[in-house]
């Protein structure tokens, strides 16, 4: 099984999580992706989806499936998003389609945050895939010596920006093992807008594409 159907495998396997007659917080990602087409096979039976970026807002309206403003909504029942890493306590890195500030806004507003992977997105320590952090332009070069200061190493990701507006530097070389401090220190940093650890708002329950079926963390 390639890793693309273990993915697929995963965001079908969100079908189960969504109830009748709600509106569901939708991520961003190659995984989300075919959460997206699943979620179109039972479009008759939600209200619609608030979505976290503008190419999944694209892709729900282009399946027919209504797309809400967030402001207008106080709660809804579910959100479903991918990770680049999650580790056994269910904290993750994201943001590695730019989409970080815009998904933990969401995650921050729905009642139960479902997160679909594949198998090779579990480590036991967060930091191998480069952790992203959302920076006002101007604040670049300031940022990106703060960063260095905690042990990594600030990369600005070229020809990106995000729905913000904004930039986003990749921090390599990072052994993440306190996520809620580091995700603390990093937003304190001024000129920050959000960074891609999701410790505070970690998941509530992983759906995990393996070869052998989908694996199930609550």
């Amino acid at each position: 099984m390639t890793q693309d159907e273990m993915k697929k495998q995963a965001a079908w396997a969100a079908l189960e999580f969504i109830p009748h007659n709600t509106i569901v917080g939708v991520g961003t990602g190659s995984t989300v992706n075919h959460f997206i087409d699943a979620l179109a096979s039972i479009k008759q039976h939600i209200q619609g989806a608030v979505s976290s970026s503008v190419q999944s807002t694209l892709k729900l309206e282009a399946l027919g499936i209504p797309v809400f403003e967030l402001n207008d909504i106080d709660s809804f029942s579910v959100y479903v998003d991918g990770a680049d890493e999650i580790n056994p306590a269910k904290h993750m890195i994201k943001g590695g389609g730019a989409a970080l500030t815009r998904e933990k806004i969401v995650a921050a507003v729905a009642e139960r945050f479902i997160c679909i992977v594949d198998s090779s997105k579990q480590v036991d320590t967060l930091g191998a895939f480069p952790l992203p952090v959302e920076v006002l332009p101007m604040a670049i070069a300031y940022v990106q010596r703060q960063l260095n200061k905690l042990g990594g190493e600030a990369i600005l990701r070229k020809g990106v920006i995000t729905d913000n507006g904004n930039v986003i530097l990749d921090v390599h070389n990072l052994h993440i093992t306190d996520p809620l401090a580091l995700e603390n220190s990093i937003n304190n940093i001024v000129g920050v807008v959000c960074n891609g650890i999701f410790a505070h708002r970690r998941a509530d329950t992983v759906l995990i594409g393996t070869v052998t079926g989908t694996k199930i963390i609550n």
